[in-house]
């Protein structure tokens, strides 16, 4: 009964925070309720992993350690299950988010599990730190954890597509069946109808990356899916099931290391196209970094 008040505490605050990191956004994942209540579990676990360890290691109890290593396990465990999950999705999708973008979401649900014990363990230390407080240490350990959650939450957050390019607008044209932008040829669209679709609704950008090293990260062809994914998700596309003439497409200028996108939103807002692109997410198995390297600094 001794560490009731900070075991308690802390471990809901470890709960909590995994509450807060919870998004359901345009990609509507974790679904509601089934999604939440899986990884509000998960985050009650590693709350209160993180409550246990202070009291622990305070009495002594150095084997604590092995909770840490069976919720490393188990969290990893979690990462499997969500790359599974969204795979078995992945077939339902119309414009599929590909498997580095799969990757880079079931990392993150793993990550943020562990945001949940250092939450937790950050109000725990808190609370025995300021013992001699009695209540008041309570305002100082939940000003701790919500500290720590909206530090940790916006370091996950990453870096978007408007931080690494420069995003424009481009015209369409079609010589003879080949969809064009500026020099880059994007695909043959057959019919004159199809064609007809894009010279009345289509929308096409180029991403120009501001530098080698980012022009190195948009190379990578899972970055480019999640792209064309993430644009639909958040404009809608004009298109069935089969309807592959009016799938967004990325394509990768050779010479310039410039992307161009081109598809057929439900709606034909630029603006609201420009956005979708720019807040795309840098994937982070996509980064790369030649200018770090020797060689890469010879070339650049």
């Amino acid at each position: 009964m001794k560490y009731l008040f900070t075991v308690v505490a802390a471990a809901l605050g470890g709960t909590v925070a995994r509450w807060y990191m919870l998004e359901s956004d345009y990609r509507m994942y974790p679904s509601y309720p089934q999604g939440w209540s899986i990884h509000l579990f998960l985050g009650f676990i590693g709350g209160s992993i993180g409550a246990i360890l202070v009291p622990a290691f305070l009495e002594g109890e150095f084997s604590a350690v092995s909770f840490l290593l069976l919720a490393a396990s188990q969290f990893r465990e979690v990462r499997n299950v969500e790359r599974a999950t969204l795979q078995a999705m992945e077939r339902t999708e119309m414009v599929p988010r590909g498997t580095g973008y799969i990757e880079g979401i079931a990392r993150t649900f793993e990550a943020r599990n562990y945001l949940s014990i250092w939450v937790a363990l950050s109000m725990a230390v808190t609370a025995e730190g300021f013992a001699f407080l009695g209540w008041p240490r309570l305002i100082l350990s939940l000003a701790a954890g919500a500290l720590s959650a909206v530090m940790l939450n916006r370091l996950m957050r990453g870096t978007q597509i408007r931080d690494i390019a420069k995003v424009e607008l481009v015209p369409i044209r079609f010589d003879q069946s080949l969809l064009v932008l500026e020099e880059t040829v994007m695909r043959n669209v057959g019919g004159e109808d199809a064609r007809a679709v894009y010279r009345e609704r289509g929308l096409a950008a180029v991403i120009k990356p501001n530098g080698p090293n980012e022009k190195a990260t948009l190379s990578n062809i899972g970055q480019m899916q999640a792209i064309a994914h993430d644009v639909a998700a958040m404009v809608g596309v004009f298109m069935d099931v089969g309807e592959q003439q009016f799938s967004p497409l990325v394509r990768r200028n050779p010479s310039s290391g410039n992307l161009y996108l081109a598809m057929v939103p439900s709606e034909p807002d630029r603006e609201a196209f420009l956005s979708a692109v720019e807040r795309v997410p840098v994937l982070e198995g996509a980064v790369r970094k030649p200018l770090t390297s020797k060689a890469g600094k010879m070339m650049d």
